[in-house]
């Protein structure tokens, strides 16, 4: 009987240390939507904290059916969907905004407010979750620098190029440092160059502590960063790569992806990084 302790308590202690590290825990998950329509099939995935992850695939494959899982936005019909150890499957409604707090989100089409300046977009989402006036006078300059966009404080929306609106969705994203940030397709309607600002911006983010997830397409973007890959097909997790490309057996040269890492890694603010978009 010794042995078999012996043996057992380190899986055991493996296993809670899976958890704590774990921030999402997708296990045996199936999506189904009215109709009959499948969005995800059995699928079982594990982000731990601090990392950087890609989900790519074809379109309806259902990157944008697991972003929103992790949200509410979509429930389980069956499986285990865990947020920090917590299983959001069986959360109560009324908890789910309080989830949501936890979570910073980018979407593709931006979905800032039209009436309301660069300010108040950021500001706002810190008023719904009751953050009082000096902080939210504290950390709204202070996010709109990380993301350069510190002297289009007063703008509107529709003053702004597709990059600065995506630089503002950032900032109201990651605003309350969220220990979990999710963008679906962030870059889709933007240009190369731009793209890579965006895409330092969420690894700037990431490396204080936050775990990013990225829906995307950007083929060019993935094969650069050398993150973890994800894919999936028809609902399915069919490739899971810790540092991957976006299609495997396609490989570039070095010094492209080296540059590019260099850029990346640009913690001085010039650039894109930290500097003023063109």
């Amino acid at each position: 009987m010794a042995a078999i302790d012996e043996t057992t308590q380190p899986l055991e202690a493996d296993a809670r240390a899976h958890a704590i590290a774990a921030v999402v825990d997708v296990k045996d998950v199936t999506v189904v939507y009215p109709g009959g329509n499948v969005g995800l099939d059995g699928v079982s995935v594990a982000v731990e904290r601090g990392e950087f992850a890609f989900l790519v695939g074809p379109t309806g494959c259902g990157k944008s059916t697991f972003i929103r899982l992790l949200m509410r936005e979509v429930e389980a019909a069956r499986g285990e969907v865990l947020i920090a150890g917590r299983d959001i499957v069986s959360l109560p409604r009324k908890k789910v905004p309080k989830l949501r707090r936890n979570i910073g989100v980018v979407f593709q089409d931006f979905k800032l407010l039209p009436n309301r300046t660069v300010y108040d977009n950021v500001a706002y989402c810190l008023q719904v979750i009751g953050e009082s006036r000096s902080s939210i006078r504290s950390k709204v300059p202070e996010i709109l620098r990380l993301v350069g966009l510190s002297t289009k404080l007063h703008d509107y929306p529709d003053e702004l190029s597709g990059g600065e609106q995506q630089r503002v969705s950032l900032a109201r994203a990651f605003v309350n440092h969220p220990p979990l940030l999710l963008a679906d397709e962030p870059t889709g309607n933007l240009d190369p160059e731009t793209s890579i600002g965006i895409m330092q911006l969420l690894y700037r983010m990431n490396r204080t502590g936050t775990t990013v997830i990225v829906a995307t397409h950007d083929s060019e973007m993935v094969d650069k960063m050398r993150r973890r890959v994800i894919e999936l097909k028809d609902g399915r997790v069919v490739r899971d790569e810790r540092v991957g490309l976006y299609r495997p057996g396609l490989d570039q040269p070095d010094e492209t992806t080296g540059e590019f890492a260099a850029r990346l890694r640009d913690e001085n603010g010039n650039g894109h990084g930290g500097g003023e978009p063109a």
